[in-house]
C-alpha cells in the first residue's frame, strides 16, 4: 500500500505534526530512498507500507505520483493507493475530526469566473464551468476526464463498512468551537465516519456562498450522484496521476482511497463573516484530524496487509 500524505511540518520526528508523521512512527517506515523527482524522500517498512508526501497543491501531488508511479525500484501494478490528509468539512454534513471516505473526487480550478463585483443579480455566484454561459451549465468538453474521477463504489463502500463504527477521540477545545454551529445537526456531533466526496481546490476559498457553489459543482459533475463534504487540494491530481499511469500499465486505478478529515468547517459559524473567519484565531483541529486520519486509515492498512492472499488479485468489495 503507497500512503499519500500532503504535507509535514519540519521533519517527521520532531513532533510538530504534520500528515505523514503518524504514519512513518506508527507504522515503522524507517527506509529511507532518495526521491529527487518527488516532493522529498520516499520512506518504506518491511511490510510492504511505502510512504510519500507529494506537497501542497494539485500541481504538486500531480508531478509528485506521476514520478513514483514511473520510477523504475517499484513495482505499483497491484499496489493500493490510500490518500489521508486534512481538510475543510461542510458543517451540513460533518464536524471537526470526521473521517469521509469519497466516492468523487471534483477539480474546482478548472473553471470560468467573473469578479465578485460584476456578478449580475440573477446568478448565485461567478463560477462557470468551461462550457457553460451562466452558472450550473455543463456541455460536452474535453477537460472532463480530469474534473471529475468517480472510485470504485464498491471499494469505496467496504472501506466505509469496515470503519464506520470508529471511535474518534473527542477534546474539549473541538467540542467547545462545534458548539457555535448551532442550527447544523451534523456540524455539533463528535467526529464520526461517512461516506462524502472531496473537491480539491488550489484557492483556499471560504464562506457560505462559494461552500454552496461547492455542493452545486459536484452535483453537477457527478450527474447529482454526489455530495459534497471535504475541501482539500491535491486529490484531483493525485487521481489524474494514476488514471494516465493505469493507461500505460504502471498502476490500478481502482485501487484509490481517499480519506480527508476536518481540521476546519467551509463555512464561519452563524452570524460570524467569512471575512473574519478566515483569518480569525479560532482553534483549528489539525491535529485532531490529522490523528484521526491515521486511525481510520490505519484500519484498511492493516485489513489489506494482514490478508493480502485475498487482496492482492481481488479488490476488496468485488
Amino acid at each position: 500500500m503507497v500512503v499519500v500524505a500532503m504535507f509535514e511540518r519540519g521533519t517527521v520526528d520532531d513532533g510538530n505534526l504534520g500528515e505523514f508523521e503518524l504514519w512513518v512512527k506508527n507504522e515503522e517506515l524507517d527506509q529511507v530512498f532518495p526521491f529527487p523527482m518527488g516532493y522529498s524522500d520516499l520512506r518504506m517498512n518491511d511490510k510492504g507500507v511505502l510512504g510519500v508526501v507529494t506537497g501542497v497543491g494539485v500541481t504538486n501531488a500531480t508531478a509528485t505520483i506521476m514520478a513514483l508511479g514511473t520510477d523504475p525500484r517499484f513495482d505499483l501494478s497491484k499496489a493500493y493507493w490510500l490518500v489521508a490528509g486534512i481538510a475543510g468539512a461542510d458543517p451540513l454534513d460533518a464536524s471537526m475530526a470526521s473521517a469521509a471516505w469519497a466516492e468523487y473526487v471534483v477539480d474546482g480550478d478548472l473553471i470560468h469566473e467573473i469578479e465578485g463585483r460584476e456578478i449580475p443579480e440573477d446568478w448565485p455566484y461567478g463560477k462557470m464551468t468551461l462550457s457553460g454561459k451562466r452558472p450550473n451549465e455543463r456541455g460536452p468538453q474535453s477537460t472532463d476526464d480530469v474534473i471529475v474521477h468517480k472510485l470504485k463504489p464498491s471499494f469505496v463502500r467496504w472501506a466505509y463498512e469496515l470503519t464506520k463504527d470508529t471511535v474518534i477521540p473527542d477534546g474539549p477545545e473541538i467540542a467547545a468551537f462545534r458548539k457555535q454551529y448551532e442550527g447544523y445537526p451534523n456540524a455539533v456531533k463528535p467526529p464520526f465516519v461517512l461516506i462524502g466526496d472531496a473537491m480539491g481546490s488550489s484557492t483556499y476559498w471560504h464562506g457560505d456562498i462559494f461552500n454552496q457553489w461547492a455542493n452545486d459543482w459536484i452535483k453537477l459533475y457527478s450527474d447529482d450522484q454526489g455530495n459534497f463534504v471535504m475541501t482539500a487540494m491535491e486529490d484531483n491530481g493525485t487521481a489524474t496521476a494514476l488514471m494516465r499511469l493505469d493507461r500505460a500499465g504502471r498502476v490500478d486505478s481502482d485501487r484509490l482511497l481517499v480519506l480527508r478529515t476536518a481540521s476546519n468547517y467551509s463555512t464561519p459559524p452563524p452570524r460570524e463573516s467569512a471575512s473574519w473567519h478566515i483569518s480569525a484565531p479560532y482553534v483549528l483541529g489539525g491535529r485532531p484530524a490529522m490523528e484521526s486520519a491515521y486511525l481510520v486509515g490505519s484500519i484498511v492498512l492493516d485489513e489489506i496487509l494482514e490478508n493480502w492472499s485475498d487482496y492482492q488479485d481481488t479488490i476488496p468489495g468485488e
